[in-house]
């Protein structure tokens, strides 16, 4: 599985998404950001190792504002995860 396509293609559906129609933009985001989380988790290898894969974080932030042009900061990806964290429970 490639973590990183698939968060890239969250992430892109849902700013085309915002684009689109503002109609249930809130619902939208946070199931994008919620799936984002959830992938962010499982590319760390679960949630116990996820608080030390901050490195990946940086790396997909990084990658994420280059090609999309969209600034989503270790910050903002690392709240995605924590989201999921709180709303899977």
């Amino acid at each position: 599985m490639n973590y990183y396509q698939n968060i890239k293609d969250i992430l892109v559906k849902n700013e085309i998404y915002k684009q689109v129609k503002d109609y249930s933009k809130n619902k939208h985001d946070l199931e994008s950001y919620y799936e984002v989380g959830k992938l962010l988790i499982e590319a760390q290898g679960g949630e116990k190792r996820a608080k030390y894969g901050n490195q990946l974080i940086k790396e997909y932030s990084e990658r994420l504002t280059k090609e999309l042009g969209i600034e989503y900061s270790p910050r903002t990806l690392r709240r995605m995860r924590q989201f999921y964290v709180m709303f899977q429970k």
